[in-house]
């Protein structure tokens, strides 16, 4: 096999660049936010809460668009079955984005949260939220691993060298400036990351287009010449999946560590609405070069170039369509430079899905839920050693499992289905309680594992309305392969449920135990007594100059977060008593 010397020059160069802006980032930024308060483990986690527009809005926008996003939209306007009208993922991250910067941005930087997962706790307990974790862990290893496998493909298309090591080195590369810098160096990388990725797929559009094997892409939209054209269509019959598919982009791809890392890191509240708004109109903008790298590849006569006369999908070399592109129908300097810029960039999105996963585990679980007396050293070091197992955890799962793509999609269902409806009710329905979020998270899970997952061969239980049997044949062997796809949008409506189910069985729990129609002894999540006990308490028992009375030597009244664990919400004036700081306190405020 050979080696392109230019192609290895060229990863190596961007390779370099990316680790030096990454430890340059955490030089630069070593002592910021630490000095005024704030712990080293915070730091890490949110930056000094000081990010500015322009690094903000570019790592704000970088959420989405990385490796993944760019080579998904090229391959699905590629693929002839589905076209532009199915490249779902460029308007539903936007939206996405702006969905989350309308409604949840401020609500959750305004209350000076760290992750995602603390209104979870504070609200419903450290249980609970240590069962929002794992879909939360799920979506952020499983997305980690599918990068550095798209990642260990791209470079086996530039340089005949071992994808294993390219994967490992790629991966070692991201998780040591994100153990050196945290969110400093993941930002300032994303700055560099999106330039590379805007910079090499310009250069290499114009000279694709004119290779004397594309066909005009104008014309190729709307008719047929070497396969259907690739603006595609939406048919009748599959207009609800369509809609399961974008509600799920656009509704699930808020509740993200990933996101809420970039909101809670902004200075204020509005800046993190603006950095919202800016990052979605990012996501448009970076698609553009991809959606048109994926129509060159289907305006494209295969036979005249030094792939070969049978087309990429009849390869099942789809997925792969944007580093074909760039590699036989633009000059060798010009699809080095585009390739190696786009492995960059693949390698550079990984990182931040592992501070985030490190993020949730070392403050939520580690602290919140076992070591409430950890010290901020030790948290830090909880950080470090959970961002290399995580790193190692999705490097070892590009490598040695096929499946990684079947268990993002699961995953990503599993966020939009559990963690969406359960963020609506903390953030914006008074009165959900532990038994609620128990019940959605269970309605949820088992709606949509019901529904099966053909890209992990696990077949349905639940057949809903709409069902079909399809085939799918691979190409290089000939095989056919059945499988159930459900047509009816279950989903959004497993996502729905799950909503319903939090609030419902909520209030019905809640009456259950006011009325006296279950006794206060069974309340065994503490959600609903305690909490109305230090109501009652608050407002009579304590409101006397009883100073030596404390909440222990009263009656047996249990909270659901220890002092010690609201103590650890780290910005004591947004959490404190004066009902600015709950969320139910923010409903009274609306």
């Amino acid at each position: 096999m050979a080696i392109h010397a230019e192609g290895l020059v060229a990863i190596v160069v961007f390779y370099v660049l990316i680790l030096f802006v990454g430890i340059w980032a955490a030089w630069k930024n070593k002592d910021s936010g630490v000095g005024e308060g704030t712990d080293r483990s915070e730091s890490i986690m949110v930056g000094g809460r000081d990010i500015g527009l322009f690094v903000g809005g570019f790592t704000m926008t970088a959420t989405w668009v990385g490796g993944g996003y760019i080579n998904g939209t090229a391959e699905y306007v590629y693929l002839p079955d589905f076209g532009l009208a199915w490249a779902q993922a460029p308007f539903g991250y936007a939206l996405s984005l702006v969905v989350g910067g309308l409604f949840f941005a401020k609500p959750m930087r305004s209350r000076g949260y760290v992750t995602m997962l603390d209104p979870f706790q504070q609200l419903y307990g450290e249980r609970m939220g240590g069962l929002l974790f794992i879909p939360a862990l799920m979506g952020e290893i499983f997305w980690s691993a599918a990068i550095l496998s798209a990642l260990g493909a791209t470079l086996s298309v530039i340089v005949d060298i071992n994808i294993n090591m390219s994967v490992v080195i790629s991966a070692l590369i991201a998780i040591f400036y994100t153990l050196v810098g945290g969110l400093y160096s993941v930002a300032y990388t994303d700055v560099v990351q999106l330039f590379c990725i805007f910079v090499g797929l310009w250069i290499s559009v114009p000279f694709a287009l004119s290779n004397p094997a594309v066909s005009d892409i104008g014309v190729s939209a709307k008719e047929a010449i070497y396969q259907s054209p690739w603006l595609g269509k939406i048919e009748p019959g599959d207009k609800w999946l369509w809609a399961d598919n974008f509600c799920l982009l656009m509704l699930g791809g808020i509740p993200w560590q990933v996101y809420f890392q970039r909101v809670l890191s902004a200075s204020s509240a509005t800046y993190a609405q603006v950095l919202s708004f800016l990052a979605a109109f990012g996501c448009l903008v970076m698609a553009v070069p991809s959606v048109l790298i994926g129509a060159i590849g289907a305006s494209t006569d295969w036979n005249q170039t030094s792939y070969g006369a049978i087309p990429p999908k009849d390869k099942d070399e789809s997925d792969m369509i944007l580093p074909i592109v760039l590699q036989h129908l633009c000059p060798p300097y010009i699809s080095f430079f585009g390739l190696g810029a786009v492995s960059a960039a693949v390698m550079s999105s990984a990182d931040s899905s592992i501070l985030s996963a490190s993020s949730m585990f070392a403050r939520n679980i580690y602290k919140l839920a076992f070591r409430q007396s950890a010290s901020d050293r030790e948290i830090v070091w909880v950080m470090r050693i959970t961002i290399f197992v995580f790193g190692a955890l999705a490097t070892a799962m590009a490598l040695l499992t096929g499946t990684v793509y079947g268990l993002w999609y699961l995953s990503s269902d599993l966020v939009y289905v559990i963690i969406f409806p359960q963020l609506l009710s903390v953030l914006f329905v008074k009165g959900t309680n532990t038994y609620g979020s128990v019940a959605g998270y269970i309605f949820g899970l088992l709606l949509r594992i019901g529904g099966g997952e053909p890209y992990l061969k696990l077949p349905p239980f639940i057949y809903y309305p709409g069902w079909v049997t399809q085939e799918k044949i691979h190409h290089l062997t000939g095989d056919v392969e059945y499988f159930v796809q459900q047509r009816f949008p279950f989903k959004s409506v497993s996502m729905a449920a799950s909503f319903l189910a939090n609030v419902v069985f909520s209030y019905l729990i809640k009456y259950l135990f006011e009325s006296g129609m279950l006794s206060h002894k069974y309340d065994f999540l503490d959600a609903v007594v305690s909490k109305h006990s230090k109501e009652i308490m608050d407002k009579t028992t304590l409101v006397g100059n009883h100073d030596n009375i404390i909440l222990s030597e009263m009656a047996p009244v249990n909270q659901a977060l220890g002092t010690s664990l609201a103590g650890t919400f780290t910005n004591t004036e947004v959490l404190s008593d004066d009902g600015e700081s709950s969320p139910e306190a923010f409903h009274n405020e609306n």
